[in-house]
């Protein structure tokens, strides 16, 4: 599961070939938004608010931390509590793998994945996502980051970048066996005829 910005994507792996996919259209701009609606504060304080407080699962919350909500005029900050934001946060995230898990139904594959999810994508992060997802799957879940990687130091070990080092290294394989590399004159729109030929080969 590749939870982004504003949609989840599913591949389904078996015997190292995907063999279903799918999209979600929830992902973490959804709930950005829901505790800018919720605590009426501007989406720009929702996101800082997500990132540094937000909890996808409610029975690590602890406590009652106050948290500061800026209001749209600044004067009119208050106050909420870590257990009430995670309310909300949770609420989206339980339904966003419902979603998931349905799709998953839908299609036959409910029973098929007992070696686990693996998430990635920059909403991945979310603290309290892995425990929610291994709760509703009621199977193995972890986070997917590069590894074995060289260079940036901001890369390995951080899900925002899977999915585009995944392409990267699969595109490196494909050239080392041979296959046509990529003009540099191609741009953009030979890159993209790039990837859709390797998931087209690989559905």
């Amino acid at each position: 599961m590749d939870i982004g910005g504003g949609t989840t994507d599913i591949a389904v792996f078996t015997n190292g070939a995907i063999r279903h996919s799918a999209v979600i259209p929830i992902a973490g701009d959804q709930v950005t938004n829901d505790i800018a609606i919720t605590f009426r504060t501007p989406t720009k304080h929702a996101e800082t608010i997500k990132i540094n407080h937000a909890c996808a699962d409610q029975t690590l919350v602890l406590g009652d931390e106050m948290i500061s909500v800026p209001g749209a005029n600044k004067q009119q900050t208050r106050e909420i509590t870590t257990r009430a934001l995670s309310e909300v946060v949770e609420a989206r995230y339980e339904e966003l793998l419902s979603l998931v898990k349905r799709e998953l139904k839908n299609h036959g594959f409910a029973d098929s994945i007992a070696s686990g999810v693996v998430l990635t994508g920059g909403a991945s992060k979310m603290n309290g996502i892995v425990t929610l997802a291994e709760r509703m799957f009621k199977m193995p879940v972890r986070l997917g980051a590069p590894f074995s990687v060289t260079g940036n130091i901001q890369v390995p070990d951080n899900p925002i970048y899977s999915t585009g080092v995944g392409l990267l290294l699969s595109a490196s394989q494909s050239i080392q066996e041979g296959q046509p590399e990529i003009a540099f004159g191609d741009g953009v729109k030979g890159l993209w005829e790039r990837m859709r030929s390797w998931f087209h080969g690989n559905l």
